[in-house]
């Protein structure tokens, strides 16, 4: 199976280079989000249907990352869902992190320096080098927003076990595109609105058992009760086991078109978009003279890049002071063709 057979469920405009900002919507998703704020219009239906949506979307979340959905908890941003684990580390902590890692994965740890925590940042290539006794928690994007570098999990996982250091890995920029699993990762966050085409607002994550044990559920709410339809008032909580403990209480709409885009994701397979997502990204970097890569994400620093690509309406970002063009299941070689066109008086 290959993705372009899935291309006619997107309808995007020619040039849209910039995944990494945000998502296009399935048409699945589109059309589940309309009916649902139909609904909501006239007020057709209770909010229970909508909500089926939260626990299609964890159960999806937990099959792609290979995980227990009783381990996946939901919410609506990456750093409020980092927010308990930061709580739990003890004063004096040591917190590693890549040094353009994106602030949602360095705020919430930030936020405790009054108790000693620590932050440092690293190049990445220095990343694992720097994993050693001392350090007590290793923050990192599986994929960096602002250079698309990807990173060796594997190595990270390695050498923080062997010191005994918790894995915290921001997903953002990675699932949907990139195969990954929870094996040896203590939290795994992701917000769904890039790769996973999304509505912003459905963020979804892993808490080892471990971890569930350590964090205090201190943003539990009528959500978070194992029996949400007994926990509307009153001073009698009974949180639910596992994860879902540590659930906000869900933006509905996002999670209702949130499902259908996770499980297209499934139906398509990563490995294929990933196939495809890296064909195109290494086509244009040829294009640019760049060696292959194996980020669907490539930047670049090009003197008139951003001007030439507006001129010629193509749809990418400036992150860090270069050009960030991104690719994803609904990219065609001709985007790419249209974006090396742009360029071409630059080279």
């Amino acid at each position: 199976m290959e993705a372009v057979e899935f291309a006619e469920l997107w309808n995007p405009e020619p040039g849209w280079l910039n995944t990494a900002s945000y998502g296009l919507p399935p048409r699945p998703a589109w059309e589940a989000l309309q009916a649902a704020l139909s609904d909501w219009r006239v007020g057709a239906t209770s909010w229970e249907p909508w909500d089926e949506s939260t626990t299609r979307s964890r159960e999806s979340f937990a099959r792609l990352i290979g995980a227990d959905a009783a381990d996946v908890f939901v919410g609506s941003t990456v750093s409020a869902a980092l927010a308990p684990v930061a709580t739990a580390l003890p004063d004096g902590a040591k917190v590693l992190t890549d040094d353009v890692e994106f602030t949602s994965n360095v705020f919430p740890w930030m936020a405790h320096a009054d108790r000693g925590v620590e932050v440092a940042g690293v190049p990445g290539e220095e990343l694992v080098a720097a994993i050693r006794p001392g350090i007590d928690l290793v923050a990192v994007s599986a994929v960096q927003s602002s250079t698309g570098a990807v990173l060796d999990l594997a190595a990270v996982v390695a050498a923080s076990k062997e010191i005994g250091a918790l894995v915290v890995i921001d997903a953002s920029q990675a699932l949907g595109w990139l195969p990954l699993t929870v094996d040896g990762i203590d939290v795994l966050v992701a917000h769904t609105y890039k790769w996973l085409m999304s509505p912003r607002g459905a963020t979804l994550g892993y808490l080892s058992p471990r971890l569930q044990e350590l964090c205090r559920p201190s943003a539990a709410g009528w959500y978070a009760a194992a029996d949400v339809h007994s926990s509307y008032y009153g001073t009698r909580m009974e949180l639910a086991d596992g994860a879902r403990r540590f659930d906000q209480s869900p933006a509905w709409f996002c999670f209702v078109g949130a499902a259908p885009a996770l499980e297209l994701v499934e139906q398509i397979g990563v490995e294929t978009i990933n196939r495809h997502n890296l064909d195109l990204a290494n086509e244009f970097r040829a294009g640019l003279g760049m060696p292959p890569s194996n980020s669907a994400i490539v930047s670049t620093t090009l003197a008139g890049a951003q001007e030439a690509f507006a001129a010629a309406g193509i749809r990418a970002a400036v992150r860090d002071g270069k050009l960030r063009a991104s690719f994803h299941v609904y990219t065609t070689r001709a985007d790419v063709h249209q974006a090396l066109a742009a360029l071409k008086p630059l080279l």
